[in-house]
């Protein structure tokens, strides 16, 4: 018997199924909070250099002090980061006209001196109480700190990746998702009480880390516990729980203004996730492969018990055990690393092709999203329809791989992001409704081209080394997303450059997925010789139970689509 008539034997979708994956959902919640926090903690307020210590014993009031202290540049508003050398008190007789008064401007034939900030910057914090920006000065010279920060945290995300992969596989993914909750906890409380920067970016970075180690963790033990036939229905609900953590972050922003106090919001959930988690139930699927049969049939039996089927449970034992796991354990022995993907031809092109279709994706996504204040409407208010706009784009991607297929799907999503990208680098930046449409069209292609990854890449990559080549392109995105942040700096010297690059982007790497091959109706193949086969254009015909074991796999591979 297989083990998945062996789960069906202790009940598959009793109430403990709905209950450990009901508990696993809700910390994705707030997996969101932490990946688009930086939207908010590091959003950067109006702000322009200090009077001068000596005007704080007059009589004047702030607007005076702006008024000869800081100079206006081009568009009439204060200069961020200069001010005049000496107050320019004359201003004050002049004020009918200082107005006008410009970068530049001149006073009885002499040039006015500027200097930079030396007595620190004033900020309009109206919106926010206070932002890391604020509070440690990231600005003017400084400015490219607030990029480095959400770097670093997904720089956390990729190691994270890395490490609790590898550990989950050797130690359980029981125990590494309590380390990762409690991880996400502790260094989220960190990075809220931080005294200085560089501390709050090395608890950030442990966040991301975290953030890893949860996802990888809580869909391993979701899947491992339920039956084929609601793997669909159970992934396409994990998929918009994530969604609807983007509105939660909305809202719980738009309440708490503060940063440290945001941080900590969305940090102390986790320890009651940590402590909800140590009822979790061990895979017992990875605790056969591991050779810890006794206690599979032992979380087998509480199953059965906690579905109400005690005797059917007591009737499992480790010879039947171990002859459900038969298939997986002899899979499990062969030993393939990622050079595998790159030593023929057809994997080769593959491999490349998935490669830049991930980056881009991942790359565009996040420049997109983590960077809201550049479209001149309220943050909160973008939060929320960037992240509802996910909803309908999975929606249609899903229903579009279906019947149009993978390949055109998933060119097709990257080309309209692309494009919407660079029409909206040509709109004036004072026409904020049709620049942030454009946005949402954008970011909804990408979401939707994320979705079509995972099922596009799941179908391509042979059995026997799809972990790996999955693990290869998810570090490829994460790869984007940590350069994407740093992309924004150039924005600085030449404002049209980012948008320009993460349109372009998502164009080529649209064009580079025409090359690879499609997938819809297709067999899955098995072995890399099944995919050189199919590069070559030589076909295998399906026996009636072949067709229908594809259509399962397939239907299992589209919840992570959805």
């Amino acid at each position: 018997m297989p083990f998945g008539d062996l789960l069906e034997q202790v009940g598959s979708t009793g109430r403990f199924q709905i209950l450990h994956v009901t508990l696993l959902c809700i910390p994705v919640l707030m997996m969101a909070s932490h990946n688009l926090l930086q939207n908010f903690v590091a959003a950067v307020p109006s702000h322009y250099c200090s009077a001068h210590t000596n005007l704080s014993q007059t009589q004047l009031s702030p607007e005076e002090m702006l008024l000869i202290t800081v100079p206006l540049d081009q568009a009439g508003k204060p200069q961020r980061c200069q001010r005049y050398v000496a107050p320019q008190w004359h201003l004050l007789a002049e004020n009918g006209t200082s107005g006008s008064r410009e970068l530049g401007d001149t006073d009885d034939g002499l040039d006015v001196n500027l200097q930079g900030c030396t007595d620190g910057w004033s900020y309009n914090m109206t919106a926010m109480t206070s932002t890391i920006i604020s509070d440690w000065h990231l600005v003017c010279d400084l400015r490219s700190l607030k990029q480095m920060s959400q770097t670093v945290y997904m720089g956390g995300v990729l190691v994270g990746a890395l490490v609790f992969g590898g550990l989950s596989d050797r130690y359980g993914r029981r125990i590494l998702l309590l380390i990762s909750n409690l991880l996400m906890a502790v260094a989220g409380t960190c990075a809220a009480f931080s005294p200085s920067f560089s501390l709050f970016c090395l608890f950030r970075f442990g966040c991301g880390m975290a953030l890893s180690g949860l996802g990888l963790n809580t869909f391993s033990l979701i899947v491992e516990w339920i039956p084929t036939r609601v793997r669909t229905v159970v992934g396409t609900i994990t998929g918009y729980c994530y969604t609807v953590g983007q509105l939660i972050l909305a809202v719980i922003a738009y309440f708490i203004r503060d940063w440290r106090w945001l941080t900590l919001a969305v940090s102390l959930p986790f320890y009651v996730f940590f402590l909800f988690s140590w009822w979790f139930h061990e895979s017992s699927r990875w605790l056969v492969l591991s050779n810890k049969s006794d206690q599979a049939i032992k979380n087998l039996k509480s199953v059965a018990k906690f579905n109400g089927r005690r005797e059917e449970g007591e009737k499992i034992d480790i010879k039947m055990l171990q002859e459900s796991m038969k298939k997986e354990m002899s899979c499990s022995q062969g030993s393939y690393s990622v050079l595998d993907l790159f030593r023929t031809p057809t994997m080769r092109t593959m491999t490349v092709c998935l490669s830049a279709v991930w980056l881009s994706t991942s790359f565009a996504y996040y420049g997109l999203a983590m960077d809201l204040q550049k479209f001149g409407v309220d943050i909160y208010l973008i939060q929320v329809i960037f992240g509802a706009v996910d909803i309908p784009a999975k929606v249609v991607i899903t229903v579009s791989m279906s019947f149009i297929g993978r390949r055109p799907s998933q060119c097709g999503a990257l080309i309209i992001a692309g494009i919407t990208i660079l029409i909206n680098v040509l709109v004036p930046y004072d026409k904020q409704t049709v620049r942030t449409c454009l946005a949402v069209v954008g970011k909804g292609c990408l979401a939707a081209s994320f979705n079509c990854c995972y099922l596009y890449s799941g179908e391509l990559y042979p059995t026997i080394i799809r972990q790996n080549g999955m693990g290869w392109v998810s570090m490829m995105a994460r790869i984007g997303a940590m350069v994407a942040p740093m992309v924004l700096l150039m924005g600085d010297y030449i404002p049209w450059l980012p948008g320009l690059i993460y349109g372009g982007a998502p164009i080529l790497s649209g064009v580079a997925g025409i090359f690879l091959p499609e997938t819809l109706g297709s067999p899955l193949p098995d072995t890399i010789q099944d995919v050189e086969d199919r590069g070559s254009g030589r076909k295998s015909k399906l026996s009636p139970k072949e067709a229908i074991i594809l259509q399962d796999t397939q239907s299992n591979l589209l919840k992570q689509a959805a």
